[in-house]
Formats: structure tokens, C-alpha cells, sequence
């Protein structure tokens, strides 16, 4: 294909992204490449939902990786300029705000943490709680934490690790929903009502407990696990909780979040809401449509 257009796919969980870009890949050659944090770590397909399609950046990481934003985006671009020399559509898919941006735009990322940081910041959160951690959040740089619900451990730790090297998460934040895309660029938010984006929620997660989830992450928590991947959505409920209460438990969180994805999509700069409630077929050919008439395509493209 010449002149092609990326293709970016993000929703909220249970939006059917990934049915739509397997759609999409049935349709014209393509390459899928997954935008999603927690999918890049092997051991867990189950709980990360990693799609049965051949799909880059999927299971490329042992559990016991650090894994790093800026070593994620590195590959990403590999995978999105490689499939354009090919001739194949690049479909970028994923409900991980940051990583889709990374994976699109050349953003400047600070710094992995010091050996030891998000260690220590991962102890304080601990020892403190998540209102005390918050405070000291609070106290080091006010407007990230402004930004972070005090039960975000993830985004806590990572803006306390940041004031240690100077930064600010509040300043990332605001670079990352600013600036152009590598190349010309469809992006797509999958949109649906909330009663039926949470009745997918729970069918999918009754499925995950009926494939056998639980000795998943059992098996997973015998192997070393850095603190990262300890943080996939998920883990602690189905390892501390049982069955009925893990359910239960994860259900809640999992709506929550996609209420979260949500509000990320409407962040996210020239991005096209597509209708999801239907065939992933349906939207797939939609979403090719836009892609050849480019009709809907942000003016602007970075060069």
C-alpha cells in the first residue's frame, strides 16, 4: 500500500478493540501492534487479555522485566515504520493512554528511574498508604498530584519517582496529549453506552475465571516479578481474594477503569468516535473507509 495512513484503535475495556483491528487485518495485509502496558509481559494471557492474532509487542517481556515507556516507544516505532516499508497497514490497538501516544508521537520521556527508586517509592506507598503517599505527593510537587487519585498507586509512584529526577508527571501529561504524529495518522475511540460496555465487562471477566485464570496467576506468582508487572490489573484480587470475592472485586475495578479510559479518549487530540456497538466487521469497514477517503484525517501531519 502507498501513501498509507496509520491506523490507531483505542476504548475502554471491553470496547471490542481488538476485535476490530483483527477485522481490519482480514480485510487488507496488515500488522497489528498492541499499545497496552500490561500485554507486553508473558506469563498472563488470560489476565492481560492478549489476543489469539499475530499481533507485535505481545508477551515480549519475562515478568521479572522493568519495563520503561521510552524502551516501549523505541520498538513501537520499529514495528509502525517496518510495516509501512513493507507495504502492509500499520493498526496500532490498545486502551493504554500512554503507550498508544507513545507509540504514535516522538515524545520526550524522561529518564527510567535510578536503580532502587520506584523501589523505595513502592515501600513509602506501602508503609504510608495511599492517602499518605498522596500527601507527600502533594507536599513535592502539588500539581501532579492534583492530577492522581490517591488510589492510583501506579501513577503515584511513578510522579513521586519523578520529583526525585526533577520532573514533573503534571508537565508529561500535558506533552503528551500535545504534538504530532510520526506519520499521517487515523486515530479512532471505540464508543459505547455504558450498560452495554459493562455487560461486556462482566461476560469477558466470567470467562476469564471459566479458562482458568486463577492458575494463571498462581503460576505466574511463582516466578520473580518486578515491581511493574506486579502492578497488571487484576493480579492482587485473584491472588489474595477468593473466587466469588475476586470476581466480584475485579468487576468493580474493571468498570471503573474503563469509566477512566473514557475520559482519556476525549483527551486525545484529533481523535474520531466510532459507534462499537455492532459486528466488529461493521466498524472495521468503517474504519477503512475514513482510512482511504481520509476525509477525517486532523490536518497537520508531522513530518
Amino acid at each position: 500500500m502507498t501513501d498509507t495512513l496509520v491506523i490507531a484503535i483505542f476504548g475502554p475495556t471491553g470496547s471490542g478493540k481488538s476485535d476490530v483491528a483483527e477485522s481490519i487485518a482480514e480485510r487488507v495485509p496488515a500488522r497489528l501492534i498492541s499499545a497496552d502496558a500490561m500485554q507486553a509481559y508473558r506469563g498472563l494471557p488470560i489476565l492481560t487479555n492478549q489476543s489469539s492474532s499475530p499481533t507485535e509487542l505481545v508477551g515480549m517481556w519475562e515478568l521479572d522485566r522493568e519495563s520503561s515507556v521510552a524502551e516501549y516507544a523505541e520498538l513501537a516505532h520499529a514495528a509502525v515504520d517496518s510495516a509501512l516499508l513493507e507495504g502492509l497497514q500499520p493498526v496500532v490497538v490498545g486502551g493504554t493512554g500512554l503507550y498508544l501516544r507513545a507509540a504514535l508521537v516522538n515524545l520526550d520521556l524522561p529518564p527510567a528511574p535510578s536503580p532502587g527508586v520506584r523501589e523505595r517509592w513502592e515501600g513509602e506507598y506501602e508503609r504510608l498508604g495511599a492517602d499518605g503517599a498522596h500527601e507527600v505527593l502533594a507536599d513535592r510537587d502539588p500539581a501532579a498530584a492534583a492530577q492522581v487519585h490517591p488510589n492510583d498507586r501506579r501513577r503515584v509512584v511513578r510522579a513521586l519517582e519523578l520529583t526525585d529526577a526533577g520532573k514533573s508527571l503534571a508537565r508529561m501529561d500535558d506533552r503528551l496529549w500535545s504534538g504530532t504524529t510520526r506519520h499521517p495518522t487515523l486515530i479512532v475511540g471505540l464508543d459505547l453506552p455504558k450498560a452495554v460496555l459493562e455487560g461486556r465487562i462482566d461476560r469477558r471477566i466470567r470467562e476469564m475465571f471459566e479458562r482458568g485464570v486463577e492458575n494463571e496467576v498462581r503460576a505466574a506468582l511463582l516466578r520473580p516479578m518486578s515491581p511493574t508487572a506486579s502492578m497488571i490489573f487484576g493480579l492482587r484480587e485473584i491472588a489474595e481474594l477468593p473466587t466469588a470475592g475476586a470476581h466480584e472485586s475485579l468487576a468493580r475495578r474493571t468498570k471503573r477503569y474503563a469509566s477512566y479510559q473514557r475520559k482519556w479518549m476525549r483527551r486525545i487530540p484529533g481523535l474520531v468516535t466510532v459507534p462499537a456497538d455492532r459486528p466488529a466487521g461493521e466498524v472495521a469497514d468503517e474504519i477503512l473507509e475514513m482510512a482511504r477517503s481520509r476525509e477525517r484525517l486532523p490536518a497537520g501531519p508531522a513530518g
